[in-house]
C-alpha cells in the first residue's frame, strides 16, 4: 500500500494543491458564525478578543455539563471561550457553530494556495473573526503550543487520540475525544457536530447546521438522479504502490458521502469487508481486478499521468469501472480532504466541486 501520512485521518497522499473552484459554506453555519461570533479569535494567551461577543453568550445549554466519549466522561464547568483543536474537522465544526478556535493544526494535506481550505476561509471571512493560530502535528500532538494558548476546552471529536494523548492533553484543559463505538478518524460529520455542540453548549445550533447540510445533500442528489442506485468503489488505484488497489469500507467518510447521495457500495467491497467492522479499507489483488465490480471508481492520484499508467497496466486496466471509462481520478488534494475529513463546512464545498465529476461518470456508465 502507498505510504500513509503521519496521523492522517485516512490514507492521504501529499502533493501540491491547486484549488480549482470555490463552493459555498452552509447557510446555517455561516448564519451561526455571523450572529453569535465568539471570543475565540487569534491573539496572545489571555489577551483581549477582537470579537464583539463570547462563546458563553452564544451558548444555549446549561453549564457545568458532562460529555461522554471513548475515554469516559469530561466535565466542562463553563461555556468555553478559548477553544483549541487537534486533528482535522473539529475546527470546521466549531466555526460552523459560531466558535472560531484560538488554535488549530496546520493543514498539511489538502490545503489551498493560502495554506488553508476554501471552506474554512469562507466561513472565517463571513464570521469576521481573526484567523486562529496554527501548530504542526506532523510529529504528533503539539502539547506545548496548545498549552500556550490557555484553552478552556480541547476538541478531538474527529481524531485518533490515544489514551496516553488524551491523558496528557487533559492536564492542559478538558478534552472531548471521539465517540464511544467509533473507529479512530471515523467519526461522521453529523456525530462530530453533535458532540462538539454538546461541549460548547450549542446543541440547538448543531441540530440546525446538520439539518441545513443534509438538506443541501438532498438537493444535490435530486439534481443528479443518475447517482441513485449507481454502485461505486471509493479507493485508490496506484500502479507504483506495493498494494496497487485498496477500497474504503462503510466505516469511512468517503463511502458514507456517496451513500448519502443515493449511490451504493460495491458488493465486492462489502463482501471483502465482512468481519472487518473496525477496518476502514481493504486491499484488493490486481490478479482479481475483474471481480472489483462497480459502475464508478473514485480514486486519488498525484497527477493525471497516473490515469495513463492505470490504463496501460495489464491488470489494473481490467477493473470494470476503469475498462468502462468510469474512473474518477481526483488530483486536487483539497477535493480528497473535503470528503475524507468531512465537516459541515467541507461537505457543501464537495457538493459543488466533487460531485459533478462523479455524476458525469455515473451518467456515462449508465447508472440510474
Amino acid at each position: 500500500m502507498a505510504p500513509l501520512l503521519p496521523r492522517a485521518p485516512r490514507p492521504l497522499f501529499p502533493a501540491p494543491s491547486s484549488a480549482r473552484r470555490r463552493g459555498r459554506a452552509p447557510a446555517a453555519a455561516l448564519a451561526a458564525g455571523a450572529l453569535v461570533l465568539t471570543g475565540c479569535s487569534t491573539g496572545p494567551a489571555g489577551g483581549e478578543s477582537g470579537s464583539a461577543s463570547t462563546s458563553a453568550e452564544g451558548a444555549t445549554g446549561e453549564f457545568p455539563r458532562t460529555v461522554e466519549h471513548v475515554y469516559g466522561e469530561t466535565t466542562i464547568e463553563e461555556a468555553p471561550e478559548r477553544v483549541a483543536t487537534v486533528s482535522w474537522v473539529n475546527h470546521d465544526v466549531a466555526t460552523a457553530l459560531g466558535v472560531v478556535p484560538v488554535g488549530v493544526p496546520t493543514t498539511d494535506f489538502g490545503a489551498n494556495e493560502n495554506g488553508s481550505t476554501d471552506w474554512f476561509e469562507a466561513a472565517l471571512e463571513e464570521s469576521g473573526a481573526q484567523a486562529p493560530e496554527t501548530y504542526a502535528e506532523t510529529d504528533g500532538i503539539n502539547y506545548e503550543a496548545i498549552a500556550a494558548l490557555q484553552p478552556d476546552v480541547i476538541l478531538g471529536a474527529y481524531s485518533g487520540l490515544t489514551q496516553e494523548e488524551y491523558d496528557k492533553l487533559s492536564e492542559i484543559a478538558p478534552v472531548v475525544a471521539y465517540p464511544e463505538g467509533a473507529v479512530a478518524y471515523g467519526t461522521s460529520w453529523q456525530d462530530s457536530t453533535e458532540l462538539i455542540g454538546q461541549a460548547l453548549g450549542r446543541e440547538e445550533q448543531a441540530a440546525e447546521v446538520v439539518a441545513d447540510v443534509e438538506e443541501q445533500i438532498e438537493e444535490t442528489a435530486a439534481q443528479h438522479p443518475e447517482l441513485e442506485g449507481t454502485s461505486f468503489v471509493y479507493g485508490t488505484i496506484d500502479p507504483s504502490a506495493a498494494d496497487p488497489i485498496f477500497a474504503y469500507t462503510a466505516v469511512d467518510n468517503r463511502p458514507r458521502f456517496l451513500d448519502s447521495l443515493g449511490m451504493v457500495q460495491s458488493e465486492a467491497v462489502e463482501q471483502a469487508a465482512e468481519g472487518k467492522e473496525d477496518e476502514f479499507f481493504v486491499t484488493w489483488s490486481p490478479e482479481r481486478a475483474d471481480d472489483l465490480t462497480s459502475d464508478v471508481f473514485v480514486s486519488w492520484a498525484e497527477d493525471e499521468g497516473v490515469r495513463e499508467a492505470i490504463q496501460h497496466d495489464p491488470l489494473l486496466s481490467r477493473i470494470p469501472a476503469v475498462a468502462d471509462g468510469a474512473l474518477v481520478l481526483q488530483t486536487d488534494p483539497q477535493e480528497v480532504l473535503s470528503v475524507s475529513a468531512a465537516s459541515p463546512l467541507s461537505i457543501p464545498w464537495a457538493l459543488e466541486n466533487v460531485v459533478p465529476d462523479i455524476a458525469e461518470a455515473a451518467a456515462s456508465s449508465g447508472g440510474e
